[in-house]
């Protein structure tokens, strides 16, 4: 591979890795703003995520720049710039991967702090079944036998 079609796959390279990485500092910044309570901390997760991808994708970019594919210039520079958008295809997931369970854990924590998972009961306006005579509240705690019209008993 001659030196232009070397540099022109560097840039190429450099510029798709930049462009994927700025798209995941900003829709992962936002991500995680809305699970930490802090604006600059969520900023903060998503930029040092952000720069892991960054140099794990480059330094991946400068081994596939090493690796002969043969072939005059430009199908070498295709078959790297294809095994390169696979590789950020995979980074990707696993960078998106990485926020998700940042933001997992900031909203079991969450959770954790405010007294864990209060059940929300719905507000009722009338009883859910009609209690049986003898039996107080909405909620009777066993029906009535049939036969009988009394609770289950040992008979």
């Amino acid at each position: 591979m001659t030196t232009n079609a070397y540099l022109s796959f560097l840039a190429i390279g450099v510029a798709l890795v930049l462009i994927d990485g700025q798209v995941i500092y900003r829709s992962g910044r936002r991500y995680l703003e809305n699970s930490y309570g802090d604006p600059a901390a969520g900023a903060s997760m998503t930029r040092l995520v952000t720069v892991l991808f960054h140099l794990a994708t480059l330094g991946v970019l400068a081994l596939i720049s090493t690796i002969d594919m043969g072939g005059s210039d430009l199908p070498g520079v295709v078959g790297r710039l294809g095994v390169l958008l696979l590789i950020l295809a995979l980074a990707h997931a696993i960078t998106l991967g990485i926020l998700a369970r940042i933001r997992g854990e900031q909203e079991v924590e969450a959770v954790v702090q405010r007294g864990g998972r209060r059940a929300a009961v719905p507000e009722q306006h009338a009883p859910t079944v009609t209690p049986v005579p003898g039996q107080d509240g909405r909620y009777p705690d066993v029906s009535p036998s049939l036969e009988n019209r009394s609770p289950y008993s040992a008979q």
